[in-house]
């Protein structure tokens, strides 16, 4: 079965899959321009309602979300994310602090926290995509100052910051960014995958 046509021309040009896969984890790409323009209630929450069904090493379920979508959230969020981000990110609606629990319900050290938590928010940015609906993660942020301004407890751990929206034009952004404003490619299937050993 042939799926390109369900694929946008800019992902078509960037990305040769190797083997069939659905187009929507094609599609999925992490642009910086973003429109200034609300989300639906119904859309924004449906995104955290998929992370919410991300398979869970003992069914502890780690990952938490910090939504900032009123101006004032976001404006606090603004004073931990590092300027090279904010000069885009400003123009999401919405943005969301991706964090984990890193003890169990015992209060023994989960090892699986990051890696369920990571899974959530890939399942969150599929549910985006299948919308209409951009993401983009952001590493680039204080961990300490945003642990400090949002309350964070210690037995948390920060991985990253989402910026949620609709798409906008590659001319919105600064010039340096245009350039990096299109899907980026993947390694061969055979830099990842080793069978019975390495």
């Amino acid at each position: 079965m042939n799926h390109s046509a369900q694929l946008s021309e800019e992902v078509q040009a960037a990305r040769v899959p190797e083997h069939e896969i659905s187009p929507l984890v094609l599609n999925r790409w992490s642009p910086r321009s973003f429109l200034d323009r609300d989300i639906p209630e119904e859309d924004l929450l449906a995104l955290f309602e998929a992370a919410r069904w991300a398979p869970s090493a003992s069914n502890e379920q780690s990952w938490r979300f910090i939504l900032a979508r009123k101006p004032e959230h976001r404006a606090t969020f603004y004073e931990f994310i590092n300027p090279s981000n904010r000069v885009w990110c400003e123009k999401a609606p919405a943005l969301a602090l991706v964090l984990s629990k890193k003890t169990n319900a015992q209060g023994q050290v989960h090892a699986h926290h990051a890696f369920d938590t990571g899974t959530a928010t890939g399942l969150l940015a599929l549910e985006a995509t299948r919308r209409g609906l951009s993401t983009h993660s952001m590493g680039g942020f204080d961990r300490d100052k945003a642990r400090s301004i949002l309350g964070i407890f210690d037995d948390y751990e920060l991985h990253s910051v989402i910026a949620i929206g609709y798409r906008g034009p590659k001319d919105a952004l600064p010039e340096a960014l245009q350039a990096r404003e299109q899907p980026s490619t993947r390694r061969p299937l055979s830099d990842i995958l080793f069978e019975g050993n390495m």
